[in-house]
């Protein structure tokens, strides 16, 4: 095999989802020469842009798009957002026209924002290289050296670990935890969906968010494994009647369901960096998907390294973003990771849960609160 070595470049990501790819976009709005941006990902592009999952975003993250030349892209704009727990006291509205905003969040598919961003990049004429995956990458004073599996190479000032996934239930970084839960994902149609409304409903198990799309709903259920489990060995029938069990009448009856997905669910944040390299998005941290805050934090990640690497990929800027990205970040996986013990630990009845049920009922009845909390969810901690 022949050994090719390319020309030195300032940014080199790992990762051409929607996080590394807005980064990308970001770099050359900010003036950054195509030239010294490098984009690898070990997926096909067919692949990336074929992915059917559903995705929340939120209005900050359409922000971001926009600045990029993203959007508009197929999707379903959320007018309100439902929070409640069944069975119990307490529950809470969002509504968009109290924040003088178009829609709170979008609900759209991973490969149509991929397939926008990736042409996007593509204008701006940055190199992507796909399928190639990274065998090593040797960090020095002067660089990073990154090795691929076709035998070449090539050096970069910095790296960033943009690549996501779904939580492995191993010890691998920092801050772990393995909740023993899992969630299902699919799509239903229902008799009676109100179209501009998203679901966030607190079960037992855990939240069970519906977020409408396509006519119905994309549905995401957190439950203990076991459950998951007994739950996907249903056929659909006693699929739905389960789901309507567990969520109530308030979008009609479940009526169809799609093909059903379950993933472990856990806590994987604060891999430490090197003076040359960083990880962003999902690469950074892999979060329990309550209240659907995990992409979004990714694209904040990208806005803020973008403004620094433009002025200079050096290691003080990544070590400045590690202290921008602090208190957004510790915020996020600190209310998530919460809120997720109280159902992976916590029987239903229990103090913590009641506590929850309390909360939602003081967020609907004082407004600045609850202006607090949407302004968290579609913006982030500004700093």
């Amino acid at each position: 095999m022949t050994t090719q070595t390319s020309t030195d470049i300032d940014i080199a990501i790992c990762g051409a989802g929607p996080v590394g790819l807005t980064l990308a976009g970001l770099l050359v709005q900010r003036g950054v020469a195509p030239s010294r941006i490098l984009l690898l990902d070990a997926r096909t592009a067919e692949q990336s842009r074929s992915d059917p999952r559903s995705i929340a975003l939120s209005y900050g993250s359409r922000q971001i798009l926009d600045q990029v030349g993203a959007w508009p892209i197929p999707a379903q704009a959320i007018d309100q957002i439902h929070v409640s727990r069944r069975g119990h006291f307490g529950r809470t509205l969002i509504d968009r026209a109290d924040y003088g905003v178009p829609a709170l969040g979008y609900v759209t598919r991973y490969g149509a924002l991929v397939s926008a961003l990736s042409d996007a990049v593509a204008r701006m004429a940055v190199e992507v290289r796909r399928p190639c995956q990274i065998t090593a990458a040797d960090d020095t004073a002067e660089g990073v050296t990154l090795r691929l599996a076709d035998g070449s190479c090539c050096r970069a000032a910095v790296l960033i670990q943009a690549e996501g996934g779904v939580f492995a239930r191993q010890p691998a970084r920092a801050l772990h935890r393995d909740y023993q839960q899992s969630a299902i994902v699919t799509h239903v149609t229902t008799s009676n969906p109100l179209m501009q409304r998203a679901y966030e409903r607190f079960t037992a198990e855990g939240p069970l968010a519906l977020l409408p799309q396509d006519g119905g709903y994309a549905v995401v259920w957190c439950t203990q494994t076991d459950t998951a489990t007994q739950l996907m060995a249903l056929d659909d029938a006693a699929f739905l009647d389960a789901l309507g069990n567990a969520f109530g009448t308030r979008v009609g009856q479940f009526l169809g369901v799609a093909q059903r997905y379950a993933y472990p669910l856990g806590l994987n944040a604060h891999v430490t960096p090197t003076a040359r390299t960083v990880a962003i998005g999902n690469a950074a941290q892999t979060l329990h998907p309550v209240a659907g805050q995990g992409l979004n934090l990714g694209l904040r990640d990208a806005k803020v390294l973008a403004r620094l690497l433009a002025q200079k990929a050096n290691p003080a800027a990544l070590a400045s973003f590690a202290k921008e990205r602090s208190k957004d970040r510790d915020i996020v996986i600190r209310v998530t990771d919460a809120m997720a013990r109280v159902f992976s630990s916590a029987p239903d009845g229990a103090l913590s849960q009641s506590v929850l049920g309390l909360s939602l009922g003081l967020l609907d009845a004082i407004p600045p609160v609850r202006r607090i909390l949407a302004e968290q969810m579609m913006f982030g901690q500004r700093t």
